[in-house]
């Protein structure tokens, strides 16, 4: 986390009324943040999950540079999706140039964490608004911290040490029947993301807190049971983990900048008429191997 000149910025943090989330109200992310205000939007982030910072008026080099204040940026494996003068910038959108798709348009589909098919799934993603549409086009977030603990006892004895696969395959397939404009994988690129193996429980490398590390887009099995068994226990999982005491509803805004902690939260995309457009610039943060 590098350091920056001392320019002072006066703004507000403004907590939801929700399981999780605030509102950074006053900061114009074009500007320098010193490092006491940038310090200041850590804890904030580490204490609420998702941070929304309104009207923000930035470019992808600017999005790109406030990222890497976090840490090193991960580059998503359909390089066909990046923002071509930003590469670290993955475009999501259902918008169509010339019959082709510029972005990912079903990204979110399935409730995940982002890159948990990774080794060292993400620290945070941030998603900056371009263009939204009418209607829908809703992100919801599920708190994993609160999920572990209001989960059943019982629950907890049985996953407290278990591990579990994570594969980018998962549900890729599914994706593609659903939109043919998915692209197949070429052989390098399945190889750059094997499945993984994870705890179904994680502790947050910052605050000590545990979190669910399990999801329906990515999880194929719990590691060392039988099918049967494992798809039942990660079923049990799933509906606990995205129950509406957990979530956040986040209604996007014009030039919202939505910072949301993966060692935290699931989400989802709510999604959209196919005929609106939804446009939104995503900048994905490394995280650490999770134990």
């Amino acid at each position: 986390m590098s350091a920056v000149l001392n320019t002072r910025q006066h703004f507000a943090i403004r907590p939801f009324d929700a399981p999780l989330g605030a509102e950074v109200l006053g900061l114009d992310l074009s500007l320098p943040i010193d490092d006491a205000d940038f310090a200041r939007l850590h804890r904030a982030h580490l204490v609420h999950h998702v941070l929304v910072f309104r009207e923000q008026h930035i470019t992808p080099a600017q999005q790109v540079a406030f990222s890497r204040r976090f840490g090193p940026l991960q580059i998503h494996v359909l390089r066909q999706f990046q923002l071509p003068t930003q590469p670290e910038v993955l475009v999501v959108s259902n918008i169509r140039e010339n019959g082709q798709p510029i972005g990912l348009g079903d990204a979110g589909h399935f409730w995940h964490s982002d890159l948990s098919y990774k080794e060292k799934p993400s620290l945070g993603s941030m998603l900056h608004a371009q263009e939204l549409p009418q209607d829908g086009g809703d992100t919801l977030f599920a708190n994993q911290h609160t999920a572990w603990d209001r989960l059943p006892a019982h629950l907890k004895r049985a996953i407290e040490h278990a591990q579990a696969e994570h594969s980018y395959l998962c549900r890729y397939a599914d994706l593609q029947k659903k939109n043919p404009w998915r692209p197949n994988l070429t052989q390098a690129q399945i190889d750059e993301v094997k499945p993984v193996v994870h705890p179904v429980v994680r502790t947050h490398p910052e605050t000590g807190r545990r979190a669910l590390l399990v999801s329906e887009h990515f999880t194929t099995r719990i590691v060392g049971l039988p099918d049967d068994e494992s798809r039942d226990l990660l079923d049990q999982l799933f509906d606990h983990g995205t129950r509406p005491e957990h979530i956040y509803r986040h209604k996007w805004q014009p030039q919202d900048m939505v910072f949301w902690d993966n060692r935290s939260l699931m989400h989802l995309a709510a999604g959209c008429p196919d005929d609106q457009r939804r446009k939104l610039y995503r900048t994905t943060i490394e995280g650490d191997v999770p134990f």
